[in-house]
């Protein structure tokens, strides 16, 4: 894993980049006491079918309040669908708000003008979803690139009711003022800051939203600590989210999907974990467990540490995009290889957090080139963290916990 050129960590970020953060950020596990309400909404067929996906999630708004889906990974396939599902005509009058991961708070001023169609050099734009906590994903998306836009342009064609709001959700970084790995540490609670916004901006209204985040964001009773952000403001609004996920790496080394084609072979489709044969497995089928530590920094793999639950207790649906393996990686946007001051400034941004990559403009640019001639996602196999990167997350642990004892000499 950590040898990921820039352009496989932005491509499988669903799948390695919640990992690769632990490796940089120091999470207390603790027992997660966060559980869904007993009256959260689900299908009650026998069996689960599936369904067309844009109408089935368009329905889904008129049960909960949120509905909550990864995006903005390296994946296309989903991102393309998300920006389909946002044109399609009876969104607008289903959604009040667009709550994104790679959104920094900071900024939010700017994006409120940009998205009302006021005069905002698109380069003041940018900085919403590149100047975030979360460089290495949400600082080479070509997906967030064309949301705003989209957004805007929707906009300018509904009445002032209608029209839609795009809210950040990530800390309020700013990263002219980051010297060093000590000046991140007051954002490293992303969770905490995603399920305050959601909190104050979406549930204390009564808006309804489309929540793109990652998946480890999203999970009912999921999280080390105080839990993931979902789990976090469910504890006041249980029961109003409906959390949508991809298949992961399920199916890539031909597990048996079954037939996941709504009716007349209809897909992208949309299937409901509860009461289908998916949703009785558990999410190391589908997911990558993350890894975290305790206040000792004692590693823990985090599925393993807690009780077993199904997909169904985590999940409400699963996204099917087509074959798993013919899905397609996103591309690096072409202004991103040609702007070499922001490409500098990304890589001091990575060596700041501690995580792996290119360390020069020149390893960066070959690794950019060489990513142009493998445009499938190619999701890492389902295999156990490797003790290199247990050891690398502990020592990390203990240098901030007690950076002048723990210093390499």
């Amino acid at each position: 894993m950590y040898e990921q050129s820039f352009s496989h960590m932005l491509r499988s970020a669903s799948y390695a980049t919640f990992l690769l953060s632990l490796a940089a950020i120091s999470l207390t596990s603790q027992p997660c006491k966060a559980q869904v309400s007993a009256s959260h909404p689900v299908s009650v067929t026998q069996d689960a079918v599936p369904e067309p996906a844009i109408s089935a999630i368009l329905n889904a708004f008129q049960t909960f309040e949120v509905v909550a889906i990864p995006a903005g990974h390296g994946e296309k396939d989903i991102d393309d669908f998300i920006l389909s599902l946002i044109r399609d005509p009876r969104f607008p009058a289903s959604v009040n708000d667009i709550v994104v991961e790679c959104g920094n708070v900071r900024y939010q001023p700017i994006l409120d003008r940009y998205i009302a169609g006021e005069n905002v050099p698109f380069i003041e734009v940018q900085h919403v979803w590149r100047d975030t906590t979360v460089q290495q994903m949400c600082g080479a998306s070509g997906f967030y690139q064309q949301l705003f836009p989209l957004i805007r342009s929707l906009n300018q064609r509904l009445p002032p009711t209608s029209r839609l709001r795009i809210v950040a959700a990530d800390p309020p970084i700013d990263w002219s003022q980051v010297r060093s790995y000590d000046d991140l540490t007051p954002f490293f609670d992303r969770d905490g800051s995603i399920a305050s916004v959601m909190e104050s901006e979406v549930l204390s209204k009564h808006r309804k939203a489309l929540m793109l985040f990652g998946i480890f964001h999203l999970l009912h009773g999921g999280g080390p600590g105080q839990g993931d952000a979902v789990t976090r403001y469910e504890r006041h609004y249980p029961g109003r989210t409906f959390v949508i996920s991809d298949l992961g790496y399920y199916g890539t080394s031909d597990e048996p999907l079954g037939n996941l084609y709504a009716q007349g072979g209809v897909w992208p489709s949309l299937l409901r974990t509860k009461n289908s044969r998916l949703g009785s497995l558990g999410l190391d089928s589908f997911l990558p467990s993350p890894i975290t530590t305790d206040q000792d920094c004692n590693v823990s793999d985090a599925f393993a540490s807690k009780p077993f639950k199904t997909v169904s207790d985590q999940i409400d649906a699963f996204l099917y995009l087509g074959p798993q393996k013919l899905l397609l990686a996103e591309p690096l946007p072409a202004d991103i290889a040609l702007d070499t001051t922001y490409r500098s400034e990304w890589l001091r941004r990575m060596k700041l957090v501690g995580l792996p990559g290119p360390s020069t403009l020149e390893e960066l640019d070959a690794q950019i080139v060489a990513s142009a001639g493998a445009p499938m996602l190619a999701p890492p196999p389902k295999q156990p963290v490797s003790q290199e990167i247990k050891s690398r997350i502990r020592q990390g642990c203990l240098s901030r916990k007690t950076p002048a004892a723990n210093t390499p000499k």
